[in-house]
């Protein structure tokens, strides 16, 4: 459509125009993600190569003491009277050895297999009793044999900037330049690399209990780690991608086609949920805050204050108190029941279908005063003059909306928008906390019709005790909650017409 039809359109038309042409895009920006791949791996692989040519180089064209770094390290360094980074390259080396030497190699030898000793009593002669033998832990096994393979990736990093630091020096020793002394070394990392210095910490934490945890996960989705296969009374081991084919349906018995479809109606049901409640919220809570900044309207900060209360209850306290109220023992069908208006108790949270409407009434219950506090601020922001400048050219309210409020509002709520969305896949108490484990049971796989993804994998977990299936799931959920949000966020005109807005 030329841009003359589109302007012809009406607001309403305008509107569904957009929402068409951005599912209509939805294939060739999932390609176009995908299709980026390919790149990356090249620039990635680039980096690598030029990795590999700074240590030809410094074999090639190093000193006896930059040599020597390839075997102890910082050795150079300490020659050229560079004793901080020196003695530090040289201490993180003889710490590596003994790590490896005392702790990690005896769980990365046991990786392959997982162990091979089941936890049993056997008899001690020199005691006279029966003692635990000395059994292997696959779960310590792998935790540590991962933990040990992090240690070592870090190890050759440091060992790789050695010997590249180590040929700087030598290069700046051969120029008669000055080489940066410990002095220097420590002015730097309080003033111009401070940020280095202070994120030092941060850094180490995200990679101790965000990163090595999302590993360990992966290589758990690769194992039958069960409630047969329990360490330490029993040992788990590796079964390939077994686990993913039971999920998708393609593995052998009837178990694995009921997984598949379990896990296709609960994904089915997250990504609709999130949707739901993102939309509901975010639309009804924009109404809201125009009405309340709207001219006229009295005891704005009343209004706005008693939505602000409603935050301040905490989320698990409001939600069991709707989950007494409309269960089927609660107040509401009590009151039904007692005024004749129904027979037998409405199953709000006990019929599938239902319990799913219910659920996403509750959540705009609970999510609209969020939503009504970030509009209001950004309400505010809008320039008065666009309002005045659409009367004087005869725009309604509703065309004032639709031309001014919504776009305004939609370019800087974007990334709010696409973080709810996420939260909303995630979204463990508004489901559970309503629901639990009540809503007709699918009878597979400790599922039932309202489960998300995230309430699921709780189950499996807790319940089923099914690590290696809950895994693969956590695998898949992190891919659609990825995915989605690259695309939408890429494509979103807060990111590609930032400075083109205004």
């Amino acid at each position: 459509m030329v841009d003359l039809e589109y302007l012809k359109l009406s607001p309403f038309g305008k509107f569904w125009f957009n929402f068409k042409a951005f599912f209509k895009r939805l294939p060739s920006s999932f390609a176009a993600f995908f299709k980026a791949i390919p790149k990356k791996l090249y620039s990635l692989w680039l980096a690598f190569a030029g990795i590999f040519i700074n240590i030809g180089r410094a074999a090639k064209d190093g000193d006896w003491k930059t040599r020597s770094s390839f075997v102890v390290m910082g050795f150079g360094l300490i020659t050229r009277k560079q004793y901080l980074r020196g003695i530090l390259y040289l201490f993180f080396e003889v710490l590596f050895i003994l790590y490896m030497v005392f702790f990690g190699w005896k769980y990365l030898a046991k990786m392959g297999s997982l162990g091979e000793v089941v936890r049993a009593e056997v008899w001690d002669d020199a005691v006279g009793d029966y003692v635990i033998n000395n059994y292997d832990n696959s779960l310590l096994i792998l935790l540590y044999s991962l933990l040990t393979i992090f240690i070592m990736t870090a190890f050759v990093y440091m060992w790789y900037q050695n010997v590249k630091g180590n040929l700087l020096s030598q290069q700046y020793v051969e120029a008669h330049l000055h080489l940066p002394t410990t002095k220097d070394d420590i002015n730097s990392y309080v003033n111009e690399n401070y940020h280095k210095s202070l994120l030092a910490i941060p850094m180490l934490g995200l990679v101790l209990f965000t990163i090595l945890p999302i590993f360990f996960m992966i290589f758990i989705a690769f194992t039958n780690y069960d409630q047969y296969h329990m360490p330490p009374a029993q040992l788990f081991e590796w079964v390939g991608v077994d686990n993913f084919q039971t999920v998708l349906g393609g593995g052998i018995g009837s178990n694995s086609k009921t997984f598949a479809y379990t896990f296709k109606e609960v994904l089915l049901w997250t990504i609709v949920w999130a949707l739901f409640a993102t939309v509901s919220n975010y639309v009804l809570g924009m109404i809201v805050a125009i009405l309340i900044n709207k001219k006229g309207i009295k005891f704005k900060k009343l209004w706005r204050t008693i939505l602000v209360m409603t935050i301040a209850i905490p989320q698990f306290v409001s939600l069991m108190f709707m989950s007494q109220l409309l269960s089927e023992q609660g107040l509401i069908n009590n009151i039904l029941l007692k005024w004749n208006w129904i027979d037998k108790p409405v199953p709000f949270l006990s019929d599938g279908t239902l319990a799913k409407v219910v659920i996403i009434a509750v959540n705009i219950w609970i999510g609209i005063p969020y939503s009504m506090l970030i509009c209001t601020g950004i309400l505010m922001n809008i320039p008065e003059d666009l309002y005045e400048s659409a009367r004087i050219d005869g725009a309604g309210p509703f065309k004032a909306y639709m031309q001014i409020t919504l776009p305004y509002m939609l370019h800087v709520t974007m990334p709010y928008l696409i973080t709810q969305f996420i939260g909303n896949l995630n979204n463990f108490n508004v489901i559970f906390l309503l629901t639990g484990a009540v809503p007709e049971p699918m009878d597979m796989h400790y599922a039932n019709r309202t489960d998300l993804l995230i309430t699921w994998l709780y189950k499996l977990t807790l319940s089923g005790k099914q690590y290696g299936l809950a895994s693969v799931i956590g695998i898949f959920t992190f891919i659609v909650v990825a995915v989605f949000s690259l695309i939408f966020y890429n494509r979103s005109k807060s990111v590609k017409n930032e400075e083109e807005f205004m």
